[in-house]
């Protein structure tokens, strides 16, 4: 393995795609691996067996004290002596084991003890009867349905109970064939503290909520007879600043091979040197031996090409020499091959390159029988990170056009979905993006497959806090004995995917503030990543300035807010650029800004960005802020003000905006509502104004003028108006009723055109722009008449009848011309018809507690969201209802 970290060396970093996949090809009869999703037949309970006393904990926590206004502080811990004495079983020590693979030195390694703590729980059992609970099928999210805690300070945890304890159950199916062969648990992500047990045996388990893992169940496993699987979560509350989720949220699934085997995520394809003729492709694979004699083992790749839906497309592009090695009883040993690829098809992000892949097919066998075979999609491509001229993707320049977005999916919770992923993404490239950072946690692997295929840059981050916490039950509590385990499995998991560039191992993590004790552990981090991985690492800083310890560890120089200033600091830019010349420089959070979809606030301020106060941006009555723009979090800025400062420091390589999307939690400036206000897209999908603002920028070639507010304002007649517009143009002349406004110029770091003074009369608002002095495009508003009807449309109307794809439903509430009725908040009922049925509904409205599966739901602004699913195959028909409005109904195919 090459491990170059100069910036002129970086250009190694041109690695591949894919977390490994291991289906066999449709041709062989006999898989020689398999892998399992276990997705239904789950029975789910809240809470320990009621009756039998139950006390099992990870660890003895500290205990939260929350006072009469609401503010958080730890009290004492609670006392170990009660759990010496046998108050408590502490399972601790028999999880720890499960990160062994992960530990690289073999003397921190974790010994099991003894004994099978909670084997005398009723849950565990084979025999307990669990036709009571409730039936769920993977992934599931606890807390999403709600009801949402109307009192309390739950604000930050997005006022659903996420928090507390819950079993799952379910029945494996080992068949008697079976028998000899290695069978695991993989776990793609469980929100937390996880504890499996299989047939009243403990295997194992993985405290953080977010990563995922593997448990070896041969040994516990009956082949022919049964095995009970159970799975038990303990989510603290107290533990996250946004809404964790709760629960199996993401896919489970049941591995099994031969005892000869390519290792988990035992794949690494690189690619260290990239032109348009040819591309060197090295490729490792780690062998394992379960079984107890050595194996002669040949392993041997061939090469194919991947369509854009990941399918092979024509024959064997280049193969990987045959590889023999002997491979010890219980051990492991790595194959290291390469072969060239000549007229590579590369791997870049669009609208200027294609996310072209390809797959590395292993075969593995032992005296020559075909024991494995694997699967590793991958990518070819050049990533350079070269200082000041930023970011150089196969030579070419490519600015950072990106967003932070938590793992959350709206009104469907924490519970992955790869079709909602999918909109979210279509969405946010449709308003220019080009790059997501994974806020603040390593994010469902099927999202990295997306950003793979749609040609997405990623920065993958892992950890949200170290050793300092945030909150009082954060991962803190379990950093010093599993930050390397869980950064080795993220990097191990992940490193295959072509679109992830960069890995950051922090945010704003409160080491900032500790100096040299804190530069320490980013040392110890960024050297992990170091032995993982050929990418650069970061960790992402919104208080540690240059000439501090701790940005001096990391490869690639994160800010986050300081870039443009916070409050009265002055931006950091020119600071950072002198002090690291030769290191990339961006923006990894900018703006937060803060805005309500529709909701436009008088009197409008005249700066180009502020804080959130009443009467200046924010409403303390209705806990709406204002969709003029031009307010943001405290230490946050307008987008004006984040587009002006990278402008004026040229050598800044882009941003990553504070968020894509509205989430559930931190619902900043007021912590009564559910969801954030700082998205550019609101929680059910619908985009905020500010989405043509940054579409005018990152967008540039577009021809469109955005024009903000509505003009639909019965009482405001003769009250000052202002008008604003969003366009790439540099011209613009606005008429109110015929009458012109006034032609202004765009003035030097402008990004709107503002006429601040226009007096509203119903009518027509018309925008005419200008480009290098000829027409660029021509916008109208105007005023709509009363509500008159319903009026749906849907993103797909055929889905698959696979009971996991969706189709979004947005209904609008229009007048008698068509036209949305941009104040209405009617209320609209949906039912279905035939073989779908309703998963959700929203309408983006931060302050909305009615709870998501409700079948009514109050239009916000003219708008309401359905998510409907597929039975089973067939038609499906959505009707939505509002007293005193036409219905509306829309048709939906499922395929088989």
């Amino acid at each position: 393995m090459r491990h170059l970290f100069s910036p002129a060396n970086w250009p190694v970093a041109t690695l591949s795609i894919g977390m490994v996949v291991a289906m066999v090809a449709p041709a062989v009869a006999q898989a020689p691996r398999e892998r399992i999703r276990i997705d239904s037949d789950w029975r789910f309970q809240r809470g320990d067996p009621a009756g039998n006393r139950v006390d099992l904990r990870y660890d003895v926590r500290p205990t939260v004290e929350r006072s009469a206004d609401g503010k958080v502080a730890d009290a004492e811990p609670e006392a170990a002596a009660a759990v010496a004495a046998g108050g408590a079983q502490v399972l601790k020590p028999w999880i720890l084991p499960s990160a062994n693979a992960f530990i690289a030195d073999p003397a921190k390694r974790h010994v099991r003890p003894a004994g099978d703590p909670g084997s005398d729980v009723a849950y565990v059992r084979g025999d307990y009867d669990d036709r009571d609970w409730t039936r769920v099928t993977l992934p599931h999210d606890w807390a999403i349905a709600g009801p949402f805690l109307k009192d309390g300070p739950y604000g930050g945890m997005g006022r659903l109970k996420s928090w507390g304890i819950g079993w799952y159950r379910r029945t494996l199916d080992i068949p008697a064939k079976d028998k000899g062969k290695s069978i695991f648990l993989d776990v793609d992500g469980a929100m937390s503290y996880a504890t499996v047990w299989l047939n009243g045996k403990l295997i194992g388990g993985w405290p953080y909520g977010y990563n995922s893992w593997r448990l070896d169940l041969t040994p516990h496993v009956v082949p022919g007879g049964r095995n009970q699987l159970a799975i038990r979560l303990d989510n603290p509350g107290e533990s996250a600043r946004w809404y964790p989720g709760g629960g199996l949220y993401r896919d489970l699934w049941l591995v099994k091979t031969a005892p000869v085997h390519v290792s988990q995520w035992g794949s690494i394809v690189r690619t260290p040197t990239v032109s348009a003729e040819r591309a060197e492709v090295t490729l490792a694979l780690t062998i394992d031996n379960d079984g107890t004699t050595p194996a002669q083992v040949e392993v041997a790749s061939e090469l194919f090409a991947l369509d854009a839906a990941g399918k092979r497309t024509g024959g064997v592009v280049a193969r990987v020499a045959p590889l023999r090695q002997t491979v010890a009883a219980k051990g492991s040993v790595r194959f290291d091959g390469s072969t060239m690829l000549t007229n590579p098809r590369l791997w870049g992000p669009p609208p200027t390159q294609t996310p072209n892949r390809y797959v590395a097919l292993s075969t593995v066998r032992v005296n020559g029988r075909v024991v494995d075979r694997y699967e590793t999609p991958f990518g070819v491509r050049d990533i350079r990170f070269a200082g000041a001229q930023g970011v150089l993707v196969n030579g070419q320049p490519v600015r950072l056009n990106g967003v932070n977005n938590h793992h959350d999916l709206g009104a469907i919770g924490a519970a992955f979905n790869v079709r909602a992923a999918e909109r979210q993404l279509e969405i946010l490239r449709e308003m220019g993006v080009n790059a997501i950072r994974m806020s603040h946690n390593p994010p469902a692997p099927e999202l990295l497959d997306l950003t793979d295929r749609m040609g997405f840059l990623v920065i993958d981050e892992v950890f949200d806090s170290w050793e300092r916490k945030k909150t009082p039950l954060d991962f803190h509590l379990i950093f010093p004995d599993w930050h390397e385990a869980d950064l080795r499995a993220m990097l191990r998991r992940d490193r295959n995917h072509p679109s992830i560039m960069l890995w950051s191992v922090g945010n704003e993590v409160g080491e900032q503030y500790t100096g040299e004790a804190g530069a320490k552990i980013a040392r110890e981090l960024v050297s992990i990543v170091r032995q993982e991985d050929t990418r650069p690492a970061t960790s992402a800083m919104n208080y540690a300035k240059p000439d501090m310890p701790l940005p001096a560890e990391m490869d690639v120089i994160n800010i986050n807010y300081q870039g443009g200033g916070i409050r009265t600091l002055p931006g950091q830019y020119p600071a950072f650029r002198a002090k690291f010349p030769t290191k990339v420089l961006f923006q990894s959070e900018s703006a937060s800004a803060l805005s309500s979809r529709g909701e436009y606030l008088f009197p409008v301020s005249g700066s180009i960005s502020g804080p959130v106060r009443p009467g200046s941006g924010g409403d303390p009555d209705t806990h709406q802020v204002s969709a003029y723009e031009l307010h943001a979090a405290d230490f946050g800025s307008s987008p004006d003000r984040e587009f002006s400062a990278i402008d004026q420091n040229p050598g800044v390589a882009g941003e990553f905006v504070w968020t894509g999307f509205d989430y559930i939690g931190e619902p900043t400036p007021y912590y009564t509502s559910r969801s954030s206000y700082s998205g550019i897209v609101d929680l059910a999908g619908f985009p905020k104004d500010r989405f043509w603002l940054y579409q005018a920028r990152w967008r540039p070639e577009l021809k469109f003028a955005h024009i903000l507010p509505h003009w639909s304002w019965p009482g405001r007649e003769g009250q000052v108006t202002p008008v604003h517009v969003f366009s790439s143009a540099d011209e613009a002349e606005l008429f109110v009723n015929g009458v012109s406004q006034g032609r202004l110029t765009r003035a030097p770091y402008a990004y709107r055109f503002r006429w601040d003074f226009v007096t509203y009369q119903p009518g027509e608002v018309k925008v005419v722009t200008y480009k290098g002095g000829q027409p660029w495009a021509t916008e109208r508003v105007v005023t709509t008449g009363p509500a008159s009807a319903l009026k749906a449309s849907v993103d797909r109307a055929r889905i698959a009848g696979d009971g996991r794809d969706l189709a979004y439903v947005t209904v609008d509430v229009v007048d008698a011309q068509g036209r949305i009725a941009p104040r209405a908040k009617n209320s609209v009922r949906f039912r279905i018809e035939g073989a779908g049925e309703l998963v959700a509904t929203d309408n983006g409205d931060p302050t909305d507690l009615t709870a998501f599966p409700s079948a009514v739901r109050n239009a916000f602004n003219g708008k309401a969201l359905a998510i409907v699913r597929a039975r089973s195959s067939g038609p499906i028909t959505l009707i939505a209802e509002a007293d005193g409005l036409a219905p509306t109904r829309v048709a939906i195919t499922a395929l088989r």
